[in-house]
């Protein structure tokens, strides 16, 4: 696409941005795999045309006001950068857009205020004990709450579960294979903490030794996703001085948004001096479903027991893990692997579920019209369980298949295996 924009007045993210906007040809096969494009039917709530309305605006022929309101609709899901036969990389240019436009932006107090506590509570999980604890509470009272607040308090579940801290080490079971270093995540260590100690119960039963260095915070993507660009880098620097690549054989994160996030460590520091240290972290960055696929592919996983009766799981691609880091057949056939478990695929599975990180909170209603889709297409499957790789996937399935009554219960992959390990599933 041609353009006219100034790359030095922007900075180093405008390279970034500008390399997206070339590589765009208009050729629109994009529109189909946009969430909100099918919801809406309209050319700028898609990826074609958001691209088109980022340029305009950094080129100044069009005010950021009047781009906002359909730029804030995208869900970040990239579902077209998997559509996209021309490499568009989609993902990078509304990130660092975001973070270029949103020192320009103007909000309500009350938007800000709503905002300014979603990335200051959710990266701190002593934090987002305390504001979930108390949610529990106003839960109840959400239909006369104020609308603002009604969203967050929606899906938190009926009960918050005990948070068991993490030690810093994990012996192996066995014969010592490697080391791993397990990135602990922020909202998944109040609202399923299972995720990261079946993480560790099956990487030692394996043979890795686990690290959880306490040195290590968020991992920035929620504050990068919604443009607060110093809150992230401030993150982003936190884990590269927590995580010495060098130490380890994979540094493995069970949140697909956050192990994407990870891996977007580059761009982020794109024309920085730090960019070569977050190349050496992002290339060791492995999502927990990769890493045990890789064992599986070499014949090196060890065996797990049969399912004890005939499962139907449904899997549900979490986008930041399908369409982001492009991984879909390994968690299948994990799951495939352990006997007496049927993989079944759910229609339209490629659409975004609408959790998108802070977006079922900022966007609720078309997060609830997502949901909703999600929800009917994994029911219409009979599913004797449904499995996804993300804990914001979990939280919004959860809520969704609960409304429409739906029973199977929604679990992690690593959830299932180490159940199956344990002859329990």
């Amino acid at each position: 696409m041609i353009h006219d924009v100034d790359v030095f007045k922007i900075g180093p993210q405008g390279e970034v941005m500008l390399h997206a906007i070339d590589a765009c040809v208009h050729c629109g096969f994009c529109l189909p795999a946009c969430p909100t494009y099918a919801l809406l039917g309209d050319e700028m709530d898609s990826p074609r045309g958001r691209i088109v309305l980022m340029k305009d605006v950094l080129e100044g022929e069009l005010s950021l006001h009047d781009a906002a309101p359909h730029l804030d609709r995208c869900l970040g899901c990239q579902g077209c950068v998997t559509a996209c036969p021309s490499g568009v990389a989609y993902g990078e240019l509304i990130t660092s857009f975001r973070g270029w436009s949103e020192p320009q932006r103007q909000r309500g107090l009350l938007l800000e205020a709503r905002r300014a506590a979603i990335l200051r509570v959710l990266p701190s999980p002593a934090v987002f004990q305390a504001a979930a604890t108390l949610g529990q509470v106003a839960k109840p009272l959400a239909p006369v709450m104020p609308k603002l607040l009604r969203p967050a308090l929606d899906l938190l579940p009926n009960r918050v579960p005990r948070r068991n801290r993490l030690r810093a080490f994990y012996p192996a079971q066995g014969l010592k294979r490697g080391r791993i270093a397990l990135l602990a995540g922020c909202a998944q260590q109040v609202l399923a903490p299972n995720f990261n100690e079946a993480t560790i119960r099956v990487l030692t039963l394996n043979g890795y030794e686990v690290a959880v260095p306490p040195e290590q915070g968020c991992c920035g993507a929620a504050a990068l996703h919604t443009g607060d660009r110093p809150l992230a880098l401030g993150q982003v620097r936190r884990n590269l001085a927590a995580f010495e690549p060098q130490e380890y054989d994979a540094i493995i994160s069970n949140a697909a948004g956050c192990g994407a996030g990870l891996k977007e460590y580059p761009a982020v520091l794109h024309g920085l001096p730090d960019q070569p240290q977050a190349e050496a972290l992002a290339a060791k960055v492995q999502d927990i479903a990769e890493f045990l696929g890789g064992l599986l592919d070499r014949g090196e996983l060890r065996p797990a027991l049969p399912a004890t009766r005939p499962l139907r799981i449904a899997y549900h691609d979490a986008c930041h893990l399908a369409h982001a880091q492009g991984i879909r057949r390994e968690p299948r056939e994990l799951l495939r692997w352990i006997s007496g478990v049927e993989v079944l695929e759910v229609p339209r599975g490629e659409l975004c579920c609408g959790s998108a990180g802070t977006y079922n909170i900022e966007q609720p209603e078309l997060a609830d019209q997502l949901g909703e889709l999600k929800a009917t297409s994994i029911l219409s499957t009979q599913p004797d369980l449904i499995v996804s790789g993300n804990i914001g996937c979990h939280t919004q399935i959860t809520t969704h298949v609960g409304r429409q009554g739906g029973a199977a219960r929604v679990m992690h992959t690593i959830e299932v295996l180490d159940l199956a390990y344990r002859g329990e599933l």
